[in-house]
């Protein structure tokens, strides 16, 4: 096929101006490896005034999207809008219906209407591409949808937002506080005005649903991710991690079980001799285990607009060269429905801070009521309160004082109601700390 792949561009933020620069620059070899040329031909953006750099010469301009969607004059439409409602679902609706290919980066359209969206795809005979909307310009996507075929996959695990990567990395090699970071990060660019989608882990969950169903050939069940952000991660936790041979990473982990499938976003310990261990900043890894390969690791950009355009623009390689796979792996009747493995159910090791008032018994109280759920402790730290002045002649002071415990693999409901238990006994002066621990 020597006709051009004529594209529609929504959107001309940060990456839509990268796809449209990436595409003029790339042009001869996309059309040398697709086998056809691939050109813009339409873009719709709310601001025509603004000087975006680039060369829009004979390209035609909608003020709507949905209008550009339903256009002779477009193909494919790359839909780089966001936002899980309003116009981003209305062009990607519209595109479909009218029987034109879809590539978007949009991992909160995905997590909401996924199925309902690839289901049209299928009607209409057309691609649902997305590598974009999972780790950046990593091709995750592409490495579990085709790469693996081969393969039986049980877990899939990552740092799949790099602003909470980036906060992490920032506190522990420095010592800053959460609340630190995160201003430098906004003063980056790295974070929102509004930081929440990030730091509290709904960013990190969205993609973990889309790799989840990638992985394991399940419906797309974004409502049956366990979500915990960074927020109350503190320097002392880092401090504490590093002693033991840990690093603290928000991480989404999708791990196939015996009850089901365990989808999960929340801090963690990782032993600092693992590849995701060593990864800092604002960049993503995903590490996949499979029977065959034991285990895959793949590091990269996760955003910003080069590394977002280069998934998009590979997406849009695809569909010119007319390799347009089901979306999900397989046609959305042959997904499986979600088992959803309850959190409760979780078993493994556990980082548990605990602030406790440093006087007789207490150390003893807490471990009773780990042993009376037959929760075996790996170790036992306590640090001594460095303003106290006042001490017995044993060294306690009666002030709050951290005590760090570790576990072995115990289960969620365990510690959870160990914890109440000790709350109800008086043994501990604030919330405790918990961070679950993922082995090599």
């Amino acid at each position: 096929m020597t006709q051009a792949l004529r594209l529609g561009i929504a959107g001309l933020g940060t990456v839509g101006a990268s796809v449209v620069r990436m595409v003029a620059r790339r042009a001869e070899a996309i059309s040398a490896t697709a086998g056809r040329p691939v050109r813009v031909t339409a873009v719709a953006a709310r601001d025509r005034t603004r000087d975006r750099g680039l060369d829009l010469q004979g390209v035609t301009w909608f003020d709507d999207p949905v209008a550009l969607a339903r256009s002779a004059e477009v193909d494919c439409v790359v839909e780089l809008i966001g936002g899980a409602e309003g116009k981003a679902r209305e062009t990607v609706e519209a595109a479909l219906s009218a029987g034109k290919h879809v590539v978007t980066a949009n991992k909160a359209l995905l997590a909401k209407h996924g199925p309902a969206l690839a289901r049209a795809a299928e009607a209409s005979g057309v691609a649902l591409a997305f590598e974009a909307s999972a780790a950046g310009g990593i091709p995750v996507v592409k490495a579990l949808r085709e790469a693996l075929a081969g393969n039986r996959i049980s877990r899939v695990y990552g740092i799949l937002n790099g602003t909470c990567n980036y906060i992490l990395s920032r506190m522990e090699l420095e010592g800053l506080t959460f609340e630190a970071c995160l201003k430098d990060a906004q003063a980056l660019g790295y974070a929102e005005a509004d930081p929440t989608f990030d730091v509290e882990g709904f960013d990190t969950a969205h993609k973990l649903a889309i790799l989840t169903s990638l992985a394991f050939g399940t419906e797309l069940d974004a409502e049956g991710v366990s979500v915990e952000g960074i927020s109350a991660i503190t320097p002392l936790d880092l401090r504490m991690a590093d002693e033991l041979g840990y690093r603290i990473k928000l991480l989404g982990v999708a791990e196939a079980t015996a009850g089901g499938v365990e989808q999960r976003v929340h801090p963690t310990m990782v032993p600092k001799s693992s590849a995701i261990a060593q990864v800092m900043g604002v960049t993503n890894a995903v590490t996949i285990d499979t029977d065959a390969l034991r285990e895959l690791t793949l590091i990269g950009p996760g955003a910003g607009g080069e590394a977002t355009a280069s998934a998009v623009v590979a997406d849009i390689a695809d569909v010119a060269a007319g390799r347009t796979p089901p979306a999900f792996g397989r046609p959305v009747a042959a997904l499986t429905a979600p088992v959803r493995a309850e959190m409760q159910r979780h078993e493994g090791g556990y980082y548990i801070r605990l602030t406790v008032h440093d006087r007789p018994g207490v150390a003893a109280g807490v471990a009773t009521k780990m042993a009376e759920r037959e929760i075996s402790l790996e170790s036992i730290l306590q640090h001594r309160s460095e303003n106290a002045v006042a001490r017995d002649r044993h060294g306690r002071s009666g002030l709050p004082v951290p005590l760090v415990l570790i576990t072995y693999a115990a289960t969620e409901a365990a510690i959870r109601e160990s914890l109440d238990a000790m709350a109800a006994d008086g043994l501990l002066s604030e919330p405790p700390q918990l961070i679950r621990i993922e082995r090599e």
